[in-house]
């Protein structure tokens, strides 16, 4: 990274004033961050990106996929908040990939575009380590919101049925994963959907069909476990959007299946404190995202 962007992610971590009372939405749409080191294409659709932070050194360096959340569609920005926290993990020694996507409000959006785009954003990844000094065999996909449902579905992955158009036999292995506020379970949470998101669950997950009976067999992280990966769920103490007993209960059943699942609860902190590094519940975002990342390889 430039000397002036870690500066800038310095700053921004460790001598910013951190927010006293819990964040609301207008403190998350003003999060900012430094620029990112490369911009990547995964398709042509305005959407089809992804954003490349690389810390300063020789690596190779973890990587962090960052998903951002805002209820599947366009209206409460993602990608640039998220900076926030890129800039941040990076000056920690941590890639980062911020991943744009097709949202249901977006041409394509929805299923299948918004998982297929998923898919491609993990392959160009693959490829882009080719070129940066990435250890995409030490990788947490860490989401917000609506972004936990879709790294928990990446997660889930190799659950998939052949037959669905989101399979891939070849996909980049997510065993790793930190859900911050993460509305995950499409099946059993729709009401939450609903309240909190105004998101009907066929914007997610398509409508039946005699060749697709059950929409959430390819649709649904609830659906697609065990899965054999180690899930962080992070949640604010005060988050009304994904309250901490969708944590626990995610939590539950994950373990039940047979996955390794924890809870995080932030005391005193909102759904936006969940993502911002100049939260005072950063110390303990930044402790779960390390530690799904395990310690580094001597």
């Amino acid at each position: 990274m430039p000397r002036r962007l870690l500066a800038l992610a310095l700053s921004l971590a460790m001598t910013s004033t951190p927010h006293a009372a819990p964040m609301i939405l207008a403190d998350y749409m003003a999060l900012s961050g430094p620029a990112p080191d490369a911009t990547l294409r995964y398709g042509a659709a305005p959407s089809q990106y992804a954003e490349l932070f690389v810390p300063p050194g020789k690596g190779p360096f973890p990587v962090a996929v960052l998903v951002h959340g805002g209820c599947w569609t366009k209206e409460y920005g993602g990608i640039t908040q998220l900076r926030n926290m890129a800039g941040a993990l990076a000056a920690r020694g941590i890639a980062v990939w911020n991943v744009e996507y097709r949202r249901v409000d977006e041409a394509g959006g929805g299923y299948p575009g918004t998982y297929q785009d998923m898919n491609a954003a993990l392959d160009l990844l693959a490829r882009t380590a080719r070129d940066y000094p990435l250890d995409v065999e030490r990788l947490v996909a860490v989401g917000h919101s609506a972004g936990g449902q879709l790294v928990q579905w990446l997660a889930g992955r190799p659950r998939i049925p052949a037959s669905s158009p989101l399979f891939r036999a070849d996909a980049v292995p997510v065993r790793r994963v930190v859900s911050l506020g993460g509305l995950a379970d499409l099946r059993r949470e729709s009401a939450l959907l609903k309240s909190s998101c105004g998101r009907e669950v066929v914007d997610l997950a398509g409508t039946p069909s005699a060749a697709r009976p059950d929409v959430f067999a390819d649709t649904n992280p609830g659906d697609l476990i065990p899965n054999g990966s180690r899930t962080i769920l992070v949640t604010g103490e005060l988050d009304t959007i994904s309250p901490p007993r969708v944590a626990h209960d995610f939590a539950a059943r994950a373990r039940a299946a047979g996955d390794i699942a924890e809870v995080v609860i932030l005391p005193g902190a909102s759904h936006y404190d969940e993502v911002a590094a100049t939260s005072r519940s950063w110390p303990l975002v930044l402790g779960a995202i390390e530690a799904a990342l395990g310690p580094a390889p001597r």
